[in-house]
C-alpha cells in the first residue's frame, strides 16, 4: 500500500500519511505532487500522452510527475517518476528545482502542491522508453506544439507550469 505525507498549509509535515488517492484530506491540509519537464540540448520538450484508459484527461499530453511517498524528498520523487516514466534518468542533468504551486478543492479532500523541475540534458529518441501501462506515446515536442495542445485544452497543467517551457 502506498502511503502520501500530509502537509500543513506552510509545506510542512503533519508527521501523518495517508493512503494514495484516499480523498481524505481536510481544509487547510494537502498532498505532494511533482512534475519533471525534460528539455533536450535542442530546444525540445519530452512529453508524453496519456492511456485513453485513464480516468482522467485521457489521451491528453503531459510532463512525467507523480504523487511524493511518504518518507521520499520531492526531489528523488521526481527523478523516480521521470525515469519510470520515459526510461530517462536525469539524476545528472542540468536543472533542478524552479517553483511551487498549490491547489485547494473544499470539501473534495484533495488540495495539493506541485514541485516544478526542469531538466535539460542530451538524448536521443531511441533513449525514451515510455511506460506503456500509462502513455500511449511519447513524442519530442517544440515549444509550439506544447502551445498548440495547449490552446486545444489537451495538455495537462500547462496553465500552471507554462512559466518553465522557454523558448
Amino acid at each position: 500500500m502506498e502511503l502520501w505525507d500530509i502537509y500543513d498549509r506552510n509545506k510542512k509535515k503533519t508527521g501523518r500519511t495517508m493512503k494514495r488517492n484516499d480523498w481524505c484530506l481536510k481544509d487547510g491540509e494537502y498532498h505532494l505532487s511533482v512534475l519533471g519537464v525534460v528539455k533536450r540540448t535542442d530546444g525540445k520538450y519530452l512529453i508524453t500522452k496519456r492511456k485513453m484508459n485513464k480516468h482522467w484527461a485521457p489521451g491528453w499530453w503531459e510532463v512525467p510527475g507523480g504523487a511524493v511517498k511518504a518518507g521520499e524528498a520531492s526531489e528523488d520523487a521526481v527523478k523516480r517518476e521521470v525515469l519510470e516514466e520515459t526510461g530517462i534518468d536525469v539524476s545528472g542533468a542540468e536543472g533542478g528545482y524552479v517553483f511551487s504551486y498549490h491547489r485547494e478543492n473544499p470539501g473534495e479532500g484533495d488540495n495539493y502542491f506541485v514541485d516544478i523541475y526542469c531538466f535539460c540534458l542530451d538524448f536521443e529518441e531511441a533513449d525514451v522508453h515510455p511506460q506503456e501501462e500509462e502513455t500511449d506515446g511519447f513524442m519530442l515536442a517544440e515549444l509550439e506544439d506544447i502551445r498548440k495542445f495547449a490552446e486545444e485544452g489537451i495538455f495537462l497543467h500547462y496553465d500552471s507550469i507554462k512559466q518553465v517551457f522557454t523558448a
